[in-house]
């Protein structure tokens, strides 16, 4: 089976980034020929001079008469060697909830620079948040080449100055590429422009990049989804819980523990949608079955004995707020989604707000508005099992819920339990 590689595009409007996964779909193969003549169509309709690729990903109306993606656009494709999911997300700060929704889930993060301007606070931005949502790897892509001549020293430049900021942010692994979106240079092919560049093109790095070990293998989480209690026919005395493995490894006859309860028993089997498998890891669906008749129910989790979660209500996390018609403050009630459990969360503490071009902590601030993102306390009305986000982004995520609206109004990284509540 291919293995899957999630990827998320960023950069300044005007980068070209959906020009870019446009060139990657159409030189890949990955477009129906009917595809292809609508965009031709709309191209001519609009009096460009060229087949514009981002209209394949720029699908609301909105993006299309501004020229700027506004949603996080999702994207398939296949080569024979990896399936890839494509998050195209936007470039303006008002869209910042946007791009931490598609980076939540990345593998790799793609940050575009247009060659002509160089690094610019959207560049520096989005790389900040690459880094705070754990994104493993990171490609810094140096487009519209061939509007400088294809330069060896403006790339370079570029390179130069973005490594420097690197610097400061938790970036494992970076990797600089040339490239013209526009014309297909380092795309999916290599380019006869840049003889200099002795690098691989962007798709046969994506192809290639080593994600295997980025998912924690040590630590075993198990959320229950589900009770499962088929009522008739063979398997009328089945129980099983069903749910996504969020780290580690569990194999039957593994013994493991149920918390919040702390019983401990041994798996008996483990069971997929295909039938039984030897071991079960992230991101895997599968059902459980245990050795002893433990009470389990949805929202516990199955682990080790000897490496357990933490357990607890006082948190300290990371919130990039989503709200449009309120705002986070000390005090503020909501209720958090932690994995498959659902608890009330009170907001005891605002630490500070971040500028997310600057990175300067305001230590003043009472308020996190939408977009913007900052350091908080919280307090839960019952224990949450979690890990923090640099170790599991699964057990360390959040989401946060306004129940008088039910809409989601903000994402959260945990950093640790809080010390002394």
């Amino acid at each position: 089976m291919a293995e899957l590689l999630r990827f998320a595009t960023a950069g300044s409007v005007d980068d070209g980034k959906s020009t870019l996964i446009g060139r990657l779909l159409y030189d890949s193969k990955a477009i129906f020929e009917d595809q292809l003549e609508a965009v031709e169509e709309t191209s001519r309709q609009r009096g460009d001079e060229y087949t514009n690729l981002a209209l394949l990903t720029d699908g609301l109306r909105a993006e299309r008469e501004q020229g700027i993606t506004i949603d996080v656009a999702y994207r398939y494709f296949a080569t024979p060697r990896r399936k890839f999911i494509i998050a195209d997300t936007p470039g303006h700060i008002q869209y910042t909830r946007n791009m931490v929704t598609g980076c939540s889930t990345a593998d790799l993060t793609l940050v575009l620079v247009d060659a002509r301007h160089g690094l610019v606070e959207q560049s520096r931005r989005h790389a900040f948040l690459a880094s705070l949502l754990r994104v493993p790897h990171l490609v810094l892509c140096v487009n519209k080449m061939d509007l400088v001549d294809y330069d060896q020293g403006v790339f370079d430049a570029i390179c130069d100055e973005f490594r420097a900021f690197a610097t400061k942010l938790d970036i494992t692994d970076l990797t600089s590429i040339p490239i013209s979106a526009l014309n297909g240079d380092n795309v999916v092919h290599r380019s006869e422009h840049m003889g200099w560049y002795d690098g691989s093109s962007l798709l046969h790095h994506l192809e290639q990049v080593f994600i295997s070990s980025d998912r924690n293998l040590i630590d075993a989480r198990f959320p229950v989804q589900y009770v499962l209690r088929p009522m008739s026919g063979a398997h009328h005395d089945y129980r099983g819980y069903a749910g996504t493995m969020a780290g580690g490894v569990l194999k039957p006859g593994d013994e493991v523990v149920v918390l919040p309860s702390g019983f401990g028993s041994t798996i008996e089997s483990i069971d997929s949608a295909d039938g039984p498998v030897d071991e079960a890891y992230a991101p895997m669906s599968v059902a459980i079955r245990l050795s002893d008749d433990v009470d389990v129910s949805r929202g516990d989790m199955i682990c080790r004995p000897h490496n357990r979660p933490h357990l607890g209500q006082d948190l300290e996390a990371m919130i990039c707020w989503m709200g449009e018609a309120s705002s986070l403050r000390t005090g503020t009630k909501l209720a958090i989604k932690h994995t498959t459990r659902w608890a009330r969360a009170l907001v005891k503490d605002l630490h500070y707000r971040l500028d997310v071009n600057t990175l300067h902590r305001n230590h003043e601030a009472d308020e996190l508005t939408l977009n913007e993102i900052g350091r908080v306390t919280l307090r839960t009305t019952a224990p949450l099992f979690f890990d923090d986000y640099r170790r599991n982004r699964d057990t360390g995520s959040f989401i946060l819920v306004d129940e008088s609206t039910n809409a989601t109004v903000a994402a959260g990284m945990i950093l640790g339990p809080t010390q002394n509540p």
